[in-house]
């Protein structure tokens, strides 16, 4: 069983900010194994080494994920991004059929369907996405927590009210894999990235798709598209991958290596232990909010925090060496496994006029 005291000595093993880092919803920090591994890579390349374990290093990653996902390897594809993923299912929709989305969800979950141009695409409240399955709804797109503000869709209703109506589902769960416990298999399709809470470098995607693919076509396929690879690198591929794999896209292999070592790392802590502790930090700040004044977006369970009108404090927080976002005018933190009680309390000190210097020390 992990203890408080074990999950913080991994943490802190590997990784040493320089700033109050409160960003994970843009991108998170890289752990130190990560950083060596990706080092380690390069000097490959630079030397002119086999890459042989770099591919290695891919098949690790589609299976670490695919526990974290809960559904066997074979269902897993690995990609470049959502929007890809999102393209091959919206490539697989017939004319005409109705795609049922959340208002102001992120773009990489949205535009492929409205770029089909004969989709019928309709847009509601996250809070109403599930009640609004009717009959005729093809696909429903939602992601599982919201870029913008954290807020968490209300996933068990939406899988109920899909079921009923014959409408299968796409879950984005690229600001939820990681910290929030995931169950790829209750839902049709699911993509996430790999470089937000995940701890991984930018350049790589997971998809998951049912064991009969869902009436996917590979449309993006490539020679590791194939089942046998490095025999299909000339000419049409005769014999696409019996797998998921069907739907790869070229593997940025860097990414996959130093993935590999961050995906280790959070089976190491495990999701619950994970999501307990960023959870505790969220509500911790969204109480000394309350105490300031201020009224965050609600978004209970949430790992991110947005609160209205205060994104204009962004490039102060920066300069005091907090880094937060600002997203439509409000003020995004995002806390992850590398976050303290001392970084939230920072954020409310600052936001409270109560001065630091960048160390973190307060002033005066």
């Amino acid at each position: 069983m992990q203890t408080t005291e074990t999950f913080d000595s991994l943490v802190r093993a590997e990784f040493a900010p320089t700033s109050t880092y409160l960003n994970t919803a843009s991108n998170s920090l890289l752990p130190a194994r990560t950083v060596a591994a990706l080092h380690r890579a390069a000097l490959l390349r630079a030397e002119g080494r086999p890459l042989t374990p770099l591919y290695e290093d891919v098949e690790d990653c589609r299976a670490a994920y695919a526990r974290l996902a809960g559904v066997p390897a074979t269902r897993v594809a690995a990609g470049a991004s959502v929007a890809a993923h999102t393209g091959v299912i919206a490539a697989s929709l017939p004319a005409g059929a109705e795609v049922l989305t959340a208002e102001e969800d992120f773009t990489s979950v949205l535009n492929p369907f409205h770029v089909r141009g004969d989709l019928k695409v309709r847009t509601v409240p996250l809070a109403r996405i599930a009640e609004s399955v009717r009959p005729g709804t093809a696909l429903v797109a939602v992601s599982a927590a919201q870029s913008a503000d954290g807020r968490i869709a209300d996933l068990a209703a939406l899988k109920e009210a899909a079921r009923a109506h014959g409408a299968r589902t796409y879950v984005d769960f690229s600001q939820a894999a990681g910290w929030l416990p995931m169950d790829a298999d209750a839902y049709d399709f699911t993509a996430t990235v790999s470089f937000k809470w995940l701890l991984g470098p930018h350049g790589a995607a997971f998809l998951t798709v049912p064991e009969n693919f869902g009436g996917l076509s590979p449309v993006l396929a490539g020679w590791v598209a194939a089942e046998r690879p490095w025999d299909s690198c000339y000419g049409p591929v005769a014999d696409l991958a019996h797998s998921a794999r069907r739907f790869d896209l070229s593997h940025a292999l860097f990414t996959f290596t130093g993935l590999r070592r961050s995906l280790e790392l959070i089976e190491e802590l495990g999701v619950a232990a994970v999501h307990a502790h960023d959870v505790a930090l969220a509500d911790r700040f969204r109480a000394g909010l309350a105490a300031l004044g201020h009224e965050p977006v609600p978004a209970p369970g949430s790992a991110i925090v947005s609160v209205p009108q205060l994104g204009s404090r962004q490039p102060d927080l920066s300069e005091a060496g907090i880094e937060v976002s600002n997203r439509a005018g409000n003020l995004r933190a995002s806390f992850h496994l590398y976050n303290t009680e001392a970084d939230v309390d920072r954020l409310l000190d600052v936001l409270a006029g109560r001065r630091h210097d960048r160390a973190g020390a307060l002033k005066g």
